[in-house]
């Protein structure tokens, strides 16, 4: 079986047949960019994000897309397979972890916007709301450990460049 069957599901095949140039993802380029761990080298950027998207679904496949902030340090990177993130109280519709639950496949997205790098991490979660995994991060009632599957970089086109604010008790203090 050639990499790329193994890199791609027949329907991502199918649309790169009907849409693009299948021929252009070879051996050399499926190594180069699609990965099956994180690299020692992004650890600390996965570790400084202050936030990221984190796609899930249920077993009926009814998506969910939500924002997870929390400031750097949001995400920590056990190991090259796996990363934890905590989970805080925030609207209490719990969509995320009820998708878990059912679906435990998540992906995650983390974008530089002052560089545009992008990072997508695709793998599979498990919910912790006792026990060891909760030292990993203060006040936290639940905490994710996504077992990494894929990891996939991006470039930085069609990334804006975007300044962060300062944060709202910053802005106050200043006026």
């Amino acid at each position: 079986m050639s990499s790329r069957k193994k890199a791609f599901q027949p329907a991502e095949q199918s649309a790169q047949q009907r849409w693009g140039n299948p021929e252009v993802w070879d051996d050399a380029r499926i190594q180069r960019l699609i990965w099956n761990q994180i690299p020692a080298e992004l650890h600390p950027r996965i570790e400084a994000v202050p936030f990221f998207f984190l796609a899930s679904s249920n077993r009926k496949g009814e998506c969910d897309c939500s924002f997870k902030g929390g400031g750097p340090g949001l995400v920590r990177v056990l190991n090259e397979r796996q990363l934890a993130f905590p989970d805080y109280d925030g609207n209490q519709a719990f969509m995320s972890l009820g998708n878990i639950l059912d679906n435990p496949r998540v992906g995650m997205l983390f974008i530089d916007f002052s560089d545009g790098a992008r990072l997508r991490v695709n793998g599979r979660a498990a919910i912790y709301d006792e026990g060891a995994a909760l030292a990993l991060f203060a006040n936290a009632r639940r905490v994710v450990l996504v077992d990494v599957e894929q990891v996939v970089p991006n470039c930085a086109a069609y990334v804006p460049a975007l300044i962060p604010a300062s944060p709202p008790d910053q802005a106050v203090r200043d006026e």
